[in-house]
Parts: C-alpha cells; sequence; structure tokens
C-alpha cells in the first residue's frame, strides 16, 4: 500500500509538471532518475553517521534553517533522498530511545516544527535476528516511540503515521554487529508537504 501511495503522488507530480509545462508554454524540466521503491531490495537512503558496534551515535546534527521556497521546489523523492530527518538507532532488542536519539529527535522536531505542512510516515526496522513476528511488534513499538517523543515535544499526532517492516529492509544487508547496529532504526520519510 506504501508503494501504491508513493507512485501515485510521484505520477501525480510528472503530470502535474507536464500539465504547467504545456500551458506555460516552458519546458518541463528534465526529472532525475528516481529511487527504487522501498519494497524492492535497494536499501534506504544512509544515515548520516555511522554507528559504532558497541554503542548507538548520534548522526551529524542537522541545520533546521531550510527554506520554505527550496522546499516547495523540491519533490518528495529528492527531499527524502537528501532527508533533513536524521534516523533514530536503537539497541538490541530495544524500542527505548537513547540520549543520542533523543538529541536527534529535538532536531527532527525543529525541522518538523519549521516545515508544518509536512506529513511523515515514521518505519519501524530491525535487525535480522528474531522471528519475524517479533521484528514485526519490535518495529512498531520502535517507530512509535520515536513518535510519541516527538509529540511530547509538540509535532502533531495528525502529522504523523507509523508502519513497521521488522526485517524485512534492511540498510545494510551485513550478517554481523556493524550492519545490525544500523539496521536497528526508526526511519522517517516525508510523505506530504
Amino acid at each position: 500500500m506504501e508503494r501504491m501511495f508513493r507512485n501515485a503522488v510521484r505520477y501525480a507530480l510528472i503530470g502535474a509538471i507536464a500539465c504547467a509545462a504545456a500551458c506555460g508554454h516552458k519546458k518541463a524540466p528534465v526529472l532525475a532518475p528516481t529511487a527504487a521503491p522501498a519494497e524492492t531490495a535497494a536499501p534506504p537512503a544512509a544515515p548520516a553517521a555511522t554507528p559504532a558496534p558497541s554503542r548507538v551515535e548520534a548522526p551529524t546534527p542537522v541545520t533546521p534553517a531550510i527554506k520554505e521556497e527550496a522546499v516547495t521546489a523540491t519533490s518528495l523523492d529528492d527531499l527524502n533522498r537528501n532527508s533533513p530527518l536524521k534516523p533514530v538507532f536503537f539497541a538490541l532488542d530495544s524500542s527505548e530511545i537513547s540520549p543520542e536519539g533523543k538529541a536527534v529527535l529535538d532536531e527532527d522536531a525543529a525541522v518538523l516544527k519549521q516545515n508544518a505542512s509536512w506529513v511523515v510516515t515514521v518505519e519501524g526496522h530491525c535487525d535480522e535476528r528474531g522471528t519475524a513476528e517479533y521484528n514485526l511488534a519490535l518495529g512498531d513499538r520502535r517507530a512509535n516511540a520515536a513518535v510519541t517523543y516527538l509529540r511530547s515535544l509538540g509535532i502533531g499526532a495528525d502529522r504523523m503515521k507509523t508502519v513497521s517492516y521488522g526485517k524485512e529492509f534492511p540498510f545494510d544487508p551485513g550478517h554481523d554487529e556493524s550492519a545490525w547496529s544500523k539496521n536497528r532504526r526508526a526511519h522517517f520519510v516525508i510523505t506530504a508537504k
């Protein structure tokens, strides 16, 4: 369903650009190739910093000063490819947000407050260990923990949705702690702006 929504948004944007180009007698912009849908084997966008195997490190700080006109002119695919919203990483078998995770969410909240029209989907992800059922439940708890924290910072619940992918879409396909620490995350996808 998420893929259908993304494809519908993508086609609507392409149609709108084509109509604007035809009506305005301007040349239609050349669109860059879009990223593969999340449901394919292609991994999601890389986190800004690679977490250390023994503990989770906070990604590089985000500067929340994003100009509204630049955001408006950017497609959702481009915006998500270069997302100002950073993922939150979790410890093994945990949905508790670490102090580093809270710092990342504080920065994400500042970006969301500055871009009050954005709607996001918070994806919960796990590493490959554990059963599919366990990891789906854990991914759900991780996504909801991130949403709960953002709500405590004043971000409206109507602007956030959650989905759990469990272990189905790893960022790093490796089979060691280095890869697993990157896969235990709550990842943000901007679905409307």
